[in-house]
């Protein structure tokens, strides 16, 4: 899979998605062998959802590099959950792959995610 082909994949899944009310595409790249792809989301049940994400070409294949998926509540105020792996405060555990839940210090370990499983999930979760 090309890079462009990727970033069209992942409007198609944004513009399909049945959680999905409203998408602002903040900012999109793609280069020949990577790619940045970054949205605010508003979501069918008044929800927010920021997703970015940084990722290249492997073999035939577009891999997620960094990651950052942030979940809030319609007003923006209260987090939900937020997805990521950058680097985090020293008193924070210090995973690979983090869980954020109900607020920014509340981490756990988590597993990587693009933004096509991440609309799944979370559609799995607002159901």
């Amino acid at each position: 899979m090309i890079v462009a082909d990727y970033l069209t994949e992942i409007k198609a899944k944004l513009i399909t998605s049945p959680i999905i009310d409203k998408i602002d595409i903040v900012k999109e790249r793609a280069l020949s062998d990577q790619g940045y792809f970054r949205a605010r989301l508003n979501l069918t049940n008044g929800d927010f959802l920021e997703v970015v994400e940084f990722f290249k070409l492997k073999g035939d294949k577009c891999i997620t590099e960094t990651y950052r998926y942030q979940w809030m509540d319609a007003t923006k105020t209260q987090l939900i959950k937020i997805w990521d792996n950058v680097e985090h405060f020293p008193n924070l555990p210090n995973f690979p792959h983090h869980i954020h839940i109900g607020e920014e210090s509340n981490v756990y370990s988590s597993v990587c995610m693009n933004i096509l499983e991440i609309i799944d999930l979370i559609s799995q979760e607002i159901k």
